[in-house]
């Protein structure tokens, strides 16, 4: 059978052979068992809903041994036996060029090149799914293969409700993942209702068909290395960057510690993230020893050449020696999983990754002791560290957060804000997202590499054209992603789709666009897909990361996020999507993203530019609202910039009247 005929397909018409397990794989860790014995059989009965009564006898046994070995269903012998990649956009079955564009983006989350757990469907973070199960996967591809301009799929948690009848202009797929009642959104509310089969956590990006491998996260990452080199002092020449994690978050770091120009160690605890990273290209040696990867780091310091190490081995490990040799770096962080920290996000320290796994699985309260334990010696190894001189910030994964809650040293002297401040309170918020610079990202739906050269070019010439008239507040912002986009492809950053990303504000992302629109009507280039990691401006609330430099009090609301997501809904999104979760985890945050196709059509130069003025200028608001100056800076400029704009700006008011109260 063909691929186009698998697609349309959908659930098959025979029961398929059973799929051997494949351990050359990487598999998502066991999940703890957290339903009751009515629980269990009330996941059965939502798993085999999805089949003919015919197969229920035989899929019964099988799905109760995956709910029992695994902790949730994943449906294996459903998975498709055809290659899992981004193709062109031209293989795909269907009947709108839309859909097709959104199947490409789905089977680009689901490749092994790019998924962390492919077989199980999760894409990154951990526990970032783009399905609950092979079933909703198989289902959802064969409703696009189907659906018209005049319908849209409702996708709830992973599962395709299904296709409704809508109209041209509304999205062709709206997703929400995880959106729980407030009062059942705690993590092991998340557990509970994702093996019952009812929910899911869908990341950032994962859940909402917009991952496009490590580039993001290498680009964020990238930026934060060079200004907070500049916040410091000097340039990034020679400084010492050690942080962690290589699997859930990409491994973006010693890729951007490169990039950069600094000198990294990352730590990892599994050898099959450290190794795909290595073999990737991303990170330049591997070791387990700790006094090695420090004396290789040393040696590449003194000649103040960028050079990427990845410890095999614990990060608290690596901390500790470093406090012990006297060594300080210049720079730490951590971009291990933590906002999953009981399910794999974060090993402890005093057992190796391998036992480790199998106490996460049998005694989750002793996992649970044990990393705590290791989060106390973590936060105090980095405080010895930073007393001498480092610069630690908290890259919004969660780190201090759960040290906070493990009882580590971590608060501030108010007992109320924590000691680091998070890369985004101290250099993203105020340098970028405040001026409405994010994550802008594009997919060249051809597949061809040729033509994401001709959109970097093009992407160059605007950016550059936009920067001799910009004012001063943002020319640093402007110079780093043209350096940024003029060494990407030399860079290598594609990892499954041929992918693009950079820090653009609404005036770049509009130009951008539109110049891409016009170089597919000409015939220049295939179509393009625009998007943004939620990680910006305006598409996520998030107290601890996102919206960590917002003090009005605003930032624990969550009416940002869902403006966003209605907002670019109905004007002109091709795809929209609403998370809870992503990013710092389950019942943290809330994301709102979306996706847009390119045609060359009219039709989409009116859609981009109602949608992406509003994507960033809504963060924007809120923003200057909150009082931040850049922000009041920027809205006061986008308003200059369009008259329909009108935007409620806040007064100032005086330490003086405040503090003189009685």
């Amino acid at each position: 059978m063909s691929f186009k005929k698998q697609v349309k397909e959908g659930i098959p018409s025979k029961l398929p052979e059973l799929l051997p397990y494949d351990k050359e794989v990487s598999h998502a860790p066991k999940r703890k068992r957290i339903l009751t014995f009515e629980e269990h059989k009330l996941a059965l009965r939502n798993a085999l809903r999805y089949f003919p009564k015919e197969w229920h006898k035989t899929l019964v046994t099988e799905f109760g041994k995956e709910l029992k070995d695994f902790g949730r269903i994943y449906m294996h012998r459903f998975r498709p036996t055809y290659e899992m990649k981004a193709r062109s956009i031209d293989d795909y079955p269907g009947k709108c060029e839309q859909a097709r564009a959104i199947m490409l983006m789905i089977q680009n989350n689901l490749d092994p090149k790019v998924a962390q757990h492919p077989h199980e469907l999760i894409t990154y973070g951990g526990n970032g799914a783009v399905f609950q199960n092979w079933a909703q996967y198989r289902l959802v591809m064969k409703y696009l293969s189907e659906m018209t301009e005049d319908q849209t799929l409702a996708m709830y948690s992973g599962h395709p409700m299904g296709l409704f009848p809508s109209h041209k202009d509304a999205p062709r797929v709206v997703v929400t993942n995880g959106m729980m009642i407030p009062n059942y959104s705690k993590p092991d509310d998340w557990e509970k209702f994702n093996a019952l089969g009812v929910t899911q956590y869908g990341q950032m990006t994962a859940g909402s068909y917009m991952y496009i491998g490590p580039q993001g996260i290498v680009h964020g990452t990238t930026i934060t290395l060079l200004n907070a080199s500049r916040k410091i002092g000097g340039g990034p020449e020679g400084k010492l960057f050690i942080t962690a994690g290589l699997g859930g978050m990409s491994g973006a770091q010693p890729k951007a510690g490169n990039i950069a120009g600094v000198v990294s160690i990352t730590a990892e605890v599994d050898p099959k993230a450290a190794y795909k990273r290595h073999e990737q290209g991303w990170v330049d040696e591997v070791t387990d020893n700790v006094d090695r990867a420090i004396d290789m780091a040393l040696e590449w310091k003194m000649k103040k050449q960028a050079r990427s190490i990845a410890y095999l081995g614990n990060i608290v490990t690596l901390w500790e020696k470093l406090v012990e040799i006297g060594i300080i770096p210049e720079m730490g962080s951590d971009q291990t999983s933590l906002h999953n920290p009981w399910a794999g996000g974060y090993y402890p320290v005093q057992v190796g990754f391998e036992e480790a796994k199998e106490i996460m699985a049998k005694d989750p309260a002793r996992f649970k002791e044990l990393v705590q334990e290791t989060l106390v010696r973590h936060a105090s190894a980095i405080n010895k560290l930073n007393e001498k001189g480092m610069y630690f910030f908290d890259y919004g994964n969660a780190f201090l957060l759960e040290a906070s809650r493990a009882g580590a040293d971590i608060m501030a002297e108010n007992g109320i804000d924590f000691k680091y401040p998070s890369y985004v309170q101290d250099i993203m918020g105020p340098m970028c997202f405040d001026y409405g610079f994010g994550p802008f990202r594009w997919v060249c739906a051809s597949g061809n590499p040729k033509d994401l050269e001709e959109t970097d070019n093009i992407a160059c010439e605007v950016l550059e054209k936009i920067m001799k008239d910009s004012p001063v507040e943002i020319q640093q912002q402007m110079a780093d992603n043209i350096k940024w986009i003029k060494e990407a492809g030399k860079n290598k950053m594609v990892v499954g789709s041929q992918a693009r990303i950079l820090y653009a504000d609404a005036e770049g992302r509009m130009k951008i666009a539109k110049a891409f629109n016009k170089a597919i009507k000409k015939g220049k280039i295939g179509l393009v897909v625009l998007g943004r990691d939620h990680h910006d401006v305006s598409g996520t609330d998030s107290p601890y990361r996102e919206t960590s430099n917002i003090y009005d009090g605003s930032q624990f609301t969550a009416d940002m996020a869902v403006q966003n997501f209605v907002g670019d809904a109905f004007r002109g999104a091709t795809w929209v999507s609403l998370h809870n979760g992503g990013g710092v985890g389950w019942g943290e945050v809330i994301n709102g993203g979306f996706g847009m196709l390119l045609d060359g059509s009219a039709d989409a130069d009116r859609r981009l530019k109602m949608m992406l003025h509003w994507d960033v200028n809504n963060g924007i608001a809120r923003r200057s609202w909150a009082r931040n100056e850049g922000a009041v800076f920027a809205i006061k400029r986008a308003m200059k910039e369009e008259p329909l704009l009108k935007i409620t700006l806040p007064e100032m008011v005086d330490d003086d009247i405040l503090n003189n109260l009685d």
